[in-house]
């Protein structure tokens, strides 16, 4: 089958991110390969302003993004020794910069810098984290990563289709899914159009396809397949998650969410499957 790996490290836009480091400033403008050992050790977060009194919370969010990255397991965050870890998160900062996500737009009526929202990108000194990791009881997940294959099916009202990675269907997810990928450290395929179109992969088949006949898309890789569908008198998403590997199917879900809240559940629960840190 022909795939395109269709997960970029970070998008262009936030490729070029000034880095003002500890020691200097850094311009970073080279991409991180998703599910590298370099990667997993940087975290974005957004922030109001460029002010010292929201850097701490920014930082403190990033740890523990960092920390859940680099071990796979998603369940850190209610580990309480971790709250204590986020209070002395810039402790465990190489760098860190700022990139306006409103760059481009002139400043208008009477908002200022301090007001405008900034991506807060910092990379963690590695060491750290896994020595901060190893005194939670938990270890690194090492680099590389396998890559997933993902099929997911869309349901919007009378419209069913499937993610691809080269139409402008779904654009919005496709790329709320790609970040999500980023955030967790997994590298994603997503299919290309003819790929469906040739399968004839209809967006029901995977609702109703049996497990034998979804893991044959597999093709020995490791594959999530995932359904996600608009409920219109909850104005939330339900998605459904099979993530197959080793010949084992695993199952979770997540309901009444956003779809960028469900692509987060989506890779993290396997990340945390894969990584050996249990069931999500």
């Amino acid at each position: 089958m022909r795939f395109q790996l269709a997960i970029r490290a970070i998008s262009a836009a936030v490729l070029v991110t000034l880095l003002i480091g500890l020691a200097g400033v850094i311009l970073f403008d080279k991409p991180m390969p998703v599910g590298s050992q370099v990667d997993l050790y940087w975290a974005k977060t957004i922030v109001t302003g460029r002010r010292e009194e929201t850097r701490p919370p920014g930082l403190a969010d990033g740890l523990l993004k960092v920390l859940q990255q680099v071990s796979g397991d998603p369940t850190i965050a209610g580990d309480p020794r971790v709250a204590e870890l986020r209070v002395k998160a810039a402790d465990y900062v190489r760098s860190y910069g700022y990139r306006d996500r409103m760059e481009g737009i002139p400043i208008h009526d009477g908002q200022g810098t301090r007001d405008r929202p900034y991506d807060l990108t910092a990379e963690f000194h590695p060491e750290k984290i896994d020595a901060a990791l190893s005194a939670l009881g938990r270890k690194p997940w090492p680099a590389p990563r396998s890559v997933i294959l993902v099929y997911l099916a869309v349901r919007f009202e009378d419209n069913s289709y499937i993610l691809t990675n080269d139409t402008e269907l779904g654009f919005d997810q496709r790329e709320s899914f790609l970040s999500a990928a980023w955030q967790a450290g997994l590298p994603i395929l997503l299919p290309e159009s003819a790929v469906v179109d040739d399968a004839r992969l209809a967006a029901e088949k995977l609702w109703a396809g049996s497990p034998d006949e979804l893991a044959s898309l597999a093709r020995g890789e490791k594959l999530l397949v995932g359904t996600i569908q608009w409920n219109k008198s909850m104005r939330g998403w339900a998605a459904d998650w099979q993530l197959y590997e080793n010949a084992k199917w695993h199952h979770w879900q997540i309901r009444n969410v956003n779809f960028d809240e469900a692509f987060r559940n989506a890779l993290s629960g396997a990340a945390q499957i894969l990584s050996g840190n249990g069931e999500p």
